[in-house]
């Protein structure tokens, strides 16, 4: 097995845990006996303990290296997973997310530095694609955790046994991986520095479209079940399409990349993304709101992926620090996201709540030229190294 097939396979068993449990979410919130407002509050304990995280994720990915973070927290992860399913009120619920925030996001730093290395080391184009398989990785565990909910097994063993197969699965591949690190090359950081302005830009352009990723593993089971009273399995069912049309999506997005500017691509997505959220709007059954989460799934593919290779490539102290700012900007929009949709759902109803997505679609379709701009810097940062080698008196 290569090194891209391994870091695919790593990529797609990552999530299988985190979507075994999002069709579980309603019946959590009838368990406890939450509203939408309180539920709300407890499922912002994941992008709570995600953002503390990642003010120090880059310098211990920058120190400790890609792999050996990817080694340490992967089983860190899976155990943290288990959390939520023991919670047996609104805040330990809260405290539970926060656990499952802070390991996954430093373990998905992990992963995104890895593809950033091999792209960076090989010339190959794996990013997308192994988001592609991240997705399939999400798409599998909410099709099992449609199928515990559906069929009312116990979600508890049925976690305990994912993260079981997994951590059995991934170690072999993770200590396997041949990669120039990181922070074997990388320079020392110097203190906290303002990001520079074109990784802001790509930043707020992936806090619009990630948003959605957040807002549809939170609220799409919620969505089915209160607007068309579907039951449990056929609820968790809207995760699914949605993860299995951005996955598909993912999977073709290397190509697109070479073929498509990554601004003109940025911005042709979320204005698919703006499509999805309308037939959202219009849906009068679970077939047309199916078709709208798919739509809005191929419309929100491809923001994470252009915005790690932009962030990677953005002047900055390191790719592993800019990838941290990246994803601690991106996922403001997990804090803010559940709380908005929740309070506007109880204020009318789900529907509305999730009408908050069209203007975050809207920022990313206008900022989506700093991919473009991110791209130009990384190629006149290698010029002018290519013209130092070539001349050591280069200025």
């Amino acid at each position: 097995m290569s090194n891209a097939h391994r870091i695919c396979l790593i990529f797609f068993l990552q999530p299988i845990a985190l979507g075994a449990w999002l069709p579980h979410i309603p019946g959590v919130q009838v368990k406890l006996g939450l509203t939408n407002s309180e539920l709300a509050i407890a499922l912002v304990g994941a992008p709570i303990g995600t953002l503390l995280t990642l003010i120090v994720a880059g310098r211990l990915a920058h120190w400790v290296g890609a792999r050996r973070i990817t080694l340490i927290f992967y089983p860190v992860f899976l155990i943290a997973m288990l959390f939520p399913f023991l919670s047996a009120t609104q805040w330990s619920l809260m405290v539970a997310l926060a656990c499952v925030g802070s390991s996954m996001s430093i373990l998905e730093l992990g992963l995104n530095v890895l593809a950033d290395e091999y792209e960076t080391g090989t010339g190959g184009k794996i990013m997308s694609k192994a988001h592609g398989f991240w997705s399939f990785g999400l798409l599998s565990g909410t099709l099992i955790g449609s199928a515990v909910a559906g069929f009312g097994l116990e979600p508890l063993l049925a976690g305990l046994s994912i993260a079981v197969v997994v951590q059995l699965v991934v170690l072999p591949s993770i200590l396997r991986l041949q990669l120039h690190s990181v922070a074997e090359t990388a320079a020392k950081p110097r203190g906290f520095r303002l990001p520079h302005p074109i990784l802001l830009g790509v930043c707020v352009f992936t806090f619009g479209t990630t948003l959605v990723e957040g807002a549809i593993a939170d609220w799409a089971a919620v969505f089915l079940r209160d607007t068309f009273a579907a039951n449990p399995g056929l609820a968790g069912l809207g995760i699914s399409v949605f993860s299995l049309c951005l996955a598909s999506t993912r999977l073709m997005g290397d190509r697109l990349r070479q073929i498509a500017a990554p601004g003109h691509l940025g911005q042709g997505l979320a204005a698919i993304g703006l499509i999805g959220v309308g037939l959202i709007w219009l849906s009068s059954s679970v077939p047309m709101a199916l078709l709208g989460l798919g739509v809005l799934g191929v419309g929100a593919a491809l923001a994470f992926p252009l915005g790690v290779t932009a962030a990677s490539a953005a002047p900055g102290t390191s790719a592993a620090s800019n990838v941290a700012v990246l994803s601690f900007v991106a996922l403001l929009g997990f804090l803010a996201g559940p709380l908005t949709i929740g309070a506007i759902a109880d204020a009318f109803d789900m529907r509305v709540g999730l009408m908050v997505l069209a203007p975050m679609l809207g920022l990313s379709l206008l900022l989506a030229p700093f991919l473009t701009i991110a791209a130009k810097a990384r190629k006149a940062t290698g010029r002018v190294a290519e013209e130092q080698v070539k001349d050591p008196n280069f200025v």
